[in-house]
């Protein structure tokens, strides 16, 4: 079993910890990001508890993000389970509730989902009780089916059908550079669940290699490419907003191709808890082609038009975009 971080951290030092639920329309390119996050700074920074919500339409290219912070002190973050409480936002398993405003955007929710898949551990499962990495991530729920209504800017949808996840992510410092992808139901697998990073840390002045891992869930079987030797050993490159990746592992073989635009990608700061912050370049409309190939299997090549979840994590803001939150 998994360990629960949220007030468990310890008491000094930086932590961050999130829970968020992600899902997509079933045909259609719109998508919603929810996340209820801990942080505590290293440094003298005040303890937040942070909700951030975003809506993305791709049929009027538009995002709409807001986020609002509350002292520590004043949420509730269980140390057993996902349970938060932070303002008018409340999180429990199967259930999100909350309402923010920032810049004018006002974003309401109250949703429910459903158990979906069994909890997907991304990482090898002895590296989460290790000190490194210092970002750990699993989803804890793959292939959710989200339901509720949804207010933006004062106009109300509701939603019914949508597929995603709901995940945990924590650490004592966000991965200095990465980008990460998920899609819940491909365009001709609905069934079929992937996950998959590019990352790099920095040693000193300097960046290590590009390590890759993936986990593909098709057919009911989930091929892991986690192995330290096969994350050095995969390919990959990555830009706004366009990623590559090819993995081996055993006699499977995975390549990745995502890409989206502009103006589906939102920029957000993530407060980095040993100092400073971090620019996250996020976008849940992603289009997105996994092949995988296996000995003496045929090919399996899977699509999406625009259900991915595709984000990556820099320190600079690419020219002609603003900070949205």
């Amino acid at each position: 079993m998994i360990p629960f971080y949220g007030l468990q951290a310890p008491s000094s030092g930086g932590h961050y910890e999130s829970w968020f639920v992600r899902a997509n329309h079933p045909d259609r390119p719109l998508a919603l990001w929810i996340r209820y996050t801990l942080f505590r700074a290293a440094d003298d920074r005040p303890a937040l508890g942070e909700v951030w919500a975003m809506w993305f339409d791709g049929e009027q290219q538009r995002t709409v993000a807001a986020k609002e912070e509350f002292p520590l002190a004043e949420c509730r973050y269980a140390s057993d389970g996902m349970n938060v409480e932070a303002g008018n936002n409340h999180l429990q398993p199967g259930k999100l509730t909350g309402q923010l405003q920032h810049r004018g955007q006002s974003l309401q929710w109250d949703l429910h989902y459903d158990q979906g898949e069994d909890t997907l551990l991304f990482l090898p499962e002895s590296f989460y009780q290790r000190p490194l990495p210092k970002a750990k991530s699993l989803v804890s729920r793959p292939m959710i089916t989200l339901d509720g209504s949804l207010s933006v800017n004062g106009e109300r949808l509701t939603l019914n059908g949508w597929r995603g996840s709901e995940n945990h992510n924590w650490g004592s410092q966000h991965t200095d550079r990465y980008a990460w992808g998920q899609v819940a139901g491909f365009d001709n697998d609905p069934e079929a669940f992937l996950e998959c990073a590019t990352a790099q840390i920095k040693l000193g002045p300097l960046y290590s290699p590009k390590l890759s891992i993936a986990a593909l869930c098709l057919d009911g079987e989930r091929f892991q490419f986690n192995r330290i030797s096969t994350a050095l050993k995969a390919k990959a490159q990555y830009r706004p907003f366009e990623w590559s990746l090819a993995t081996r592992q055993g006699d499977a073989r995975l390549t990745v191709k995502m890409d989206t635009s502009a103006e589906r990608v939102a920029a957000l700061t993530y407060y980095n808890p040993p100092g400073g912050n971090k620019i996250c370049l996020n976008s849940k409309l992603a289009r997105v082609t996994a092949t995988l190939q296996r000995k003496g299997k045929p090919e399996r090549v899977l699509h999406s038009q625009h259900g991915g979840a595709f984000e990556i994590l820099t320190d600079i803001l690419p020219a002609g975009m603003a900070l949205q939150v």
